[in-house]
């Protein structure tokens, strides 16, 4: 087994991705595939513990393949009984900052799918923490119907207009499948809390 090989396997990783079930089917078709890869690989999931949207494709299409997965889930959003019934683990949490913190500290890597302002502040709390020297797991968006093209477009503008260093660049990898992701996560560049020498532009 190559090295790049035994990085992609025992490893958790945390999943964003939306709850939304009015968006397109591709965007849940990806989900549940997702969970399904990981799942394949030996990669136990954690995320928002939701039912619905991608969130429950994503935990579906893991469940059924044998998968492990934790949901984290705040418990208003338990009252609401948004919570899926068939995870592996569900750990309640009193706020949406716990949930964020947890779902982060326990995994080796984050991949993000399309989503809403939920989605994208987490993915952008876990590039600032990546920044920061203070996480240092692979970060890897699937870019499903090019969603994540205009978030591209911003940060490059960033390391254009010195806001970020180009080094950051090397922070997130973008794939446009979810069958691209282990690979994109065993091969991403190394990162080390040395990154705060350039976190400051």
């Amino acid at each position: 087994m190559s090295v790049s090989s035994q990085r992609s396997l025992d490893r958790v990783v945390c999943v964003y991705c939306a709850s939304s079930r009015s968006a397109h089917p591709e965007y849940r078709q990806a989900a549940f595939r997702l969970g399904e890869v990981l799942a394949g690989q030996g990669i136990a999931i954690v995320y928002g513990g939701g039912a619905v949207g991608s969130m429950g494709s994503l935990a579906d299409g893991a469940l059924a393949s044998g998968g492990r997965v934790v949901g984290i889930l705040p418990r208003f959003m338990a009252d609401l009984e948004w919570g899926h019934r068939g995870l592996t683990e569900l750990k309640l949490v009193e706020d949406m900052r716990t949930r964020k913190h947890l779902m982060l500290t326990g995994a080796q890597a984050a991949v993000a799918l399309p989503g809403g302002s939920g989605t994208l502040e987490e993915l952008l709390e876990a590039l600032t923490l990546k920044r920061l020297g203070l996480f240092l797991g692979p970060i890897v968006l699937v870019n499903t119907r090019g969603y994540f093209e205009p978030l591209r477009a911003m940060l490059d503008a960033a390391v254009r207009e010195r806001f970020m260093d180009e080094r950051h660049l090397a922070m997130w990898q973008i794939v446009a499948q979810p069958e691209e992701v282990p690979a994109a996560l065993a091969d991403a560049p190394e990162w080390s809390s040395a990154a705060r020498d350039f976190a400051a532009v």
